[in-house]
């Protein structure tokens, strides 16, 4: 029976038309600056709102709930992360990448329209969906378009968008907040998304799909999508919500939990038994390479985006600089990542080599990690950029280089797919990432602020205004949660480190 199933799975796979599709120069060019401004876009949504959350919450009259902005987002862009894998492989890589920045320019134009919370939550998760869509498409059509010995080069091209986007984004916010309207950022953004969705979808080079609409709806793997969709988010939102917004002992956590931890044992007997063409292929799981794999990529998802997330928000808070000076500090962190994606890349396509540069990136994100453990109140600008800059190398080192590592690691025909658990990985680790580090923020903010100032714990992202100076022990209080935050990043970061160490160098050679 375990061999029946291996090959039903394989014949289910091979019905699948192939898209790979070698582009000569000048076309790849044009093909690859269409994807890069598309990921550059998706990283300015994403790492611009985190410098503008402080202004978001006061507008929209929620301090104490405006983390649901990242969560919405990443919740959102989790569910449907392994979905477009197999969507790209049924219906082509263009129709799915169009439609994926469309949904983001939607929720961004929106977002910039939101006159509630609840209201900018929902369409934080819209443009969460698309930005999961460009992420994952971006890498799947460059492995479509170049060979693997040229991917490292390419993808790491493709990789500094995240650097460059995570660099103008805050600053864009920023400059919005400080000269008119935070709104201003997601009006900006939807019409670039928009003429880019125009502009893939005339000129973005595709192989037409042999496959029928209904064919091609008929091969979906709808009961996989269910239980992922509900497992993910049952899960996601009572660990998001724990402790905050519902107590963990209440009815509504325990059993949204129960239910979500159900459906992913489902969804994972589903893939297994079920599934002729499972977007989750239990068979990989066989590689302990593609497993360690996979797992940072969880870890490494919760540390990146608690930094993105906290680290402005510790300047602001701790430092009370204004969001323009956070964003120049924290500028150079995602500056060095977009140079470093492209160098690694540049070293994997000329040495053949991945495993060294992951270390390397590992080590060094451990590293600055570690460092940022001295961060306090009267840290001075300088140290404070040093320190984001050999975080940054290691960061540069290690998104897209983990990507080459996996398809290495796996058969032409799951391309798609590895690409598509991986971003999921990524994406979930991120959420919890979000939750874990708001959690402990708000529980040490409750354990250290002064008795006369306990109601500014519900006040996490926005540090509420005071008549006359802030006293030294709320900021005091603010610096010991951010803190805590850092602290529990490094153990995770250093896991990711170790794990590395166990990922064999099987060089650039195609995989049948």
């Amino acid at each position: 029976m375990p061999h029946e199933r291996r090959d039903s799975l394989t014949k289910g796979e091979k019905t699948l038309h192939d898209q790979s599709n070698l582009l000569p120069k000048r076309q790849l060019i044009f093909c690859l600056c269409i994807v890069s401004i598309a990921q550059l876009i998706s990283f300015m949504d994403q790492n611009g709102i985190s410098t503008a959350l402080p202004t978001i919450a006061i507008d929209l009259n929620a301090r104490n709930t405006i983390s649901w902005a990242g969560t919405a987002s990443l919740l959102a862009n989790t569910t449907f992360q392994m979905l477009y894998g197999r969507l790209s492989d049924i219906f082509g890589r263009k129709t799915i990448f169009v439609s994926a920045i469309l949904l983001l320019a939607i929720g961004d134009l929106v977002c910039g329209f939101s006159t509630n919370a609840t209201m900018f939550y929902v369409f934080r998760g819209v443009a969460g969906i698309g930005s999961g869509g460009i992420t994952n498409l971006a890498m799947i059509i460059v492995s479509d378009v170049v060979t693997l010995e040229q991917r490292g080069k390419y993808q790491g091209i493709i990789g500094s968008m995240i650097g460059l986007g995570s660099v103008t984004g805050p600053f864009l916010a920023a400059g919005f907040v400080s000269r008119g309207t935070w709104r201003g950022l997601f009006w900006m953004l939807a019409p670039m998304g928009a003429l880019n969705a125009l502009l893939a979808a005339c000129c973005l080079p595709s192989k037409k799909s042999v496959t029928t609409f209904q064919e091609g709806m008929k091969k979906v793997d709808y009961f996989g999508v269910l239980t992922s969709s509900v497992g993910t988010i049952f899960l996601l939102i009572p660990i998001s919500g724990g402790g905050a917004y519902f107590p963990w002992n209440s009815a509504l956590v325990i059993s949204m939990l129960a239910i979500g931890t159900v459906s992913l044992v489902l969804f994972v007997l589903v893939e297994w038994k079920l599934a002729k063409i499972p977007m989750m292929p239990v068979s990989m799981y066989r590689n302990p390479a593609i497993v360690i794999l996979l797992t940072q990529s969880f870890v490494l998802g919760a540390v990146y985006q608690s930094a993105v997330y906290y680290i402005p928000l510790y300047l602001q808070n701790a430092h009370q600089y204004s969001a323009i000076v956070s964003a120049a500090i924290f500028a150079p962190l995602a500056g060095i990542q977009a140079v470093m994606s492209t160098l690694s890349g540049l070293w994997i396509t000329r040495f053949k080599n991945y495993g060294f540069v992951i270390r390397f990136g590992f080590g060094m994100w451990t590293l600055g990690t570690g460092l940022a453990l001295i961060y306090g109140r009267q840290t001075s600008p300088a140290v404070l950029v040093v320190i984001h800059l050999v975080a940054g190398i290691g960061i540069g080192c290690v998104f897209q280089p983990m990507l080459v590592a996996l398809q290495a690691h796996s058969t032409k025909a799951r391309r798609a797919v590895i690409i598509s658990n991986r971003n999921f990985n990524r994406s979930a680790g991120g959420a919890c990432g979000l939750a874990i580090s708001a959690a402990v923020l708000q529980a040490r903010l409750r354990a250290t602020l002064p008795a006369d100032y306990s109601y500014m714990v519900d006040s996490t992202y926005a540090l509420p205004k005071l008549d006359g100076a802030t006293p030294s022990a709320v900021l005091d209080a603010y610096m010991a949660a951010s803190h805590t935050v850092f602290i529990v990043q490094l153990p995770l970061i250093a896991l990711c480190f170790v794990g590395s160490m166990f990922v064999k160098d099987r060089g650039l050679a195609p995989k049948d």
